[in-house]
């Protein structure tokens, strides 16, 4: 760590201690809704969702081919390939905009393009088909609609303004001299490395399966009381490819790769969820801004409620399928329904622990331009909605 940062967080750590007033009621309570905020994101979401995704994110830096990343998300790239593979490959993920740090952080720093990159990073919490049915069951057909197409067509557009934006420094990230290490996995075919990624990708998916209740049946129900049954099988199964199918050296690299994953993202993802917790709360308990003021903020229709609903979407943490009963309790309260797509749109996307952790991996630069794209465009969406609506 540099001095400078070292000097920055000892004066944030002194101010904190120093001007914060802590014996006030708000601001405890607000501590301890931090405090409670992170214990629960640690309990839910570290051991079933971001741990396989640090592994998966590992194994695509270390054995997956830096060509292929390039053929299908460089700058180079046929654009209707590259979006179609990041669009698809992060839905059927279906992980919260935490979990999707680890995947995003993997294909970037493997050459990936800003704007493949950054469609698969906006895909993978956003087009989640259980929440996008769930949003038209219990919040309206109109709306689960609305969520469905902004989503999908949101992924794409994203990337492409991105790419738009700094399309001279990928034109320079082309064009510079590329470090292309040794490849790996030569004793194993395609097929085999392709494996190994899926029961990899089906320990996440099914380790983070969490349906609502109204859609626990059938096959869902199957999955939701034996997952973890499957969980240990897929674990087994796993072990057995590593032991036969994998060298000594390359388990090395890849446990490495994975550490090195960790140590970049979890700090600042941990601090994000503190941060988050401490000003807004856990949904349904009151923090430093109460949910009150909020509400106030989201009534109608114009376009500053549309922006303001952004704004905080961006700023809190929702895990999966969180927020539709937390939106069906504000529609009740009074929000209006563009707001609340508003919401939908940059929420699932978008949280300040995303934030803080994208700084660390893009800077702070494309990190905030990424962030005002999904603003704007869920703004301006939730603006035509609720106009449409009226």
């Amino acid at each position: 760590m540099k001095s400078w940062s070292k000097a920055i967080y000892f004066l944030a750590v002194f101010v904190l201690a120093y001007f914060v007033p802590w014996e006030h009621e708000v601001v405890r309570r607000s501590g301890l809704e931090a405090f409670l905020m992170l214990q629960e994101y640690v309990r839910h979401h570290v051991l079933t969702c971001l741990v396989p995704a640090f592994f998966i994110a590992g194994a695509i830096h270390v054995f997956v081919s830096q060509a292929s990343v390039l053929k299908y998300f460089g700058a180079q790239a046929p654009r209707f390939l590259s979006y179609a593979v990041a669009s698809v490959s992060g839905s059927i993920l279906a992980v919260c905009s935490c979990t999707v740090l680890p995947l995003f952080a993997g294909i970037y720093m493997r050459g990936a393009g800003i704007g493949p990159a950054t469609a698969f990073l906006y895909s993978g919490p956003a087009i989640n088909i259980l929440a996008i049915v769930w949003t038209a069951k219990v919040l309206g057909w109109k709306l689960g609609l609305a969520r469905a197409i902004g989503a999908v067509v949101f992924s794409c557009l994203t990337g492409l303004l991105m790419s738009f934006f700094y399309r001279r420094e990928e034109e320079e990230r082309c064009n510079g001299p590329l470090y292309m290490p040794d490849e790996l996995g030569e004793g194993r075919t395609l097929m085999q490395n392709a494996f190994y990624f899926f029961v990899m990708v089906l320990i996440l998916i099914v380790a983070a399966f969490a349906p609502s209740p109204e859609d626990v049946t059938g096959i869902t129900a199957f999955i939701y009381k034996f997952k973890w049954a499957i969980v240990s099988l897929l674990l087994i199964l796993l072990f057995l490819l590593l032991k036969y199918w994998f060298k000594r050296e390359e388990l090395q690299m890849w446990l490495q790769s994975t550490w090195g994953f960790m140590q970049q993202i979890l700090p600042l993802l941990f601090f994000g969820v503190l941060l988050a917790g401490f000003f807004l709360g856990r949904p349904g308990h009151s923090a430093l801004i109460p949910e009150s003021a909020v509400l106030s903020l989201v009534g109608g229709n114009s376009i500053w409620a549309n922006l303001f609903a952004s704004l905080v979407g961006a700023l809190m943490y929702f895990a999966t399928l969180t927020e539709v009963p937390i939106l069906q309790g504000l529609l009740g309260s009074g929000m209006g329904e563009g707001p609340a797509l508003a919401l939908l749109l940059s929420g699932p996307a978008v949280s300040l622990p995303s934030i803080l952790t994208l700084s660390g991996i893009m800077g702070w630069k494309k990190t905030l331009t990424y962030v005002a794209i999904v603003v704007i465009l869920s703004t301006t969406s939730g603006f035509i909605f609720g106009a449409y609506i009226a």
